[in-house]
């Protein structure tokens, strides 16, 4: 997929300043099956675990820490009241919170999941916390729904309205699905993903999280 189309450049001042100063980092990865990774053959081959051995890489002499607290079936209102003790606990730097495709699936009200997630967000920032938001997921089922067409609307308005980093998922499997017909991105039930498709969801939102990182002139949420 074109690099341009995966996200907008959007600064992550907190991350990119605990990788200056300290050389390390925590992210924290919460979400619903595709972040717990149902659907991998290993733990190994989850998201979090590709997406960690990516930055380390990319980023040579940094440690990267990604703590999976992925919970599968879970909606975005579920994961914002647990989202401040993970935080408590676990003292992320940034978090990836993946969501969406719950929503769509169980009727969530378009507007109810705006307004969480823009809540979400202003509570992170208040906290110095630097926030990605992993898009929903494409399959030929959610691609003739109403209600998902309308939750990908509402995460993209917020991820504008409070400029934060947004991993367009949706249109990124999209364009694979439909110009490498032979890759297959979904395991046998044809709804989550394979390692194939964890290791692409690992590199989009790898490639957001490095550009975010370095863009010019981020300075650290209240300073």
């Amino acid at each position: 997929m074109p690099a341009a189309d995966i996200a907008a450049p959007v600064p992550l001042p907190n991350f990119a300043a605990a990788l200056k100063e300290r050389k390390s980092a925590r992210i924290l990865a919460i979400g619903s099956s595709s972040t717990a990774g149902v659907g991998a053959t290993s733990n190994g081959k989850t998201y979090p675990s590709q997406l960690e051995a990516i930055l380390e890489t990319a980023l040579k002499g940094v440690d990267i820490q990604i703590i999976n607290r992925g919970v599968s079936g879970e909606v975005a209102e579920i994961a914002a009241e647990r989202i401040p003790s993970e935080v408590a606990i676990n003292k992320p730097d940034l978090v990836l919170w993946q969501l969406g495709t719950n929503d769509a699936l169980l009727r969530i009200s378009p507007e109810e999941f705006e307004a969480t997630v823009r809540s979400t967000i202003r509570w992170l920032k208040e906290n110095k916390i630097d926030i990605v938001l992993v898009g929903m997921q494409y399959t030929p089922r959610l691609a003739r729904d109403a209600n998902s067409t309308a939750i990908r609307g509402s995460l993209q308005r917020a991820a504008s309205a409070e400029n934060v980093l947004y991993v367009r998922r949706y249109d990124a499997m999209r364009f694979i699905s439909q110009t490498h017909a032979n890759l297959e991105l979904l395991s046998r039930d044809n709804f989550h993903l394979n390692d194939l498709g964890y290791q692409c969801m690992a590199e989009h939102v790898a490639h957001a999280v490095i550009v975010g990182a370095f863009v010019k002139n981020a300075r650290p949420v209240g300073n």
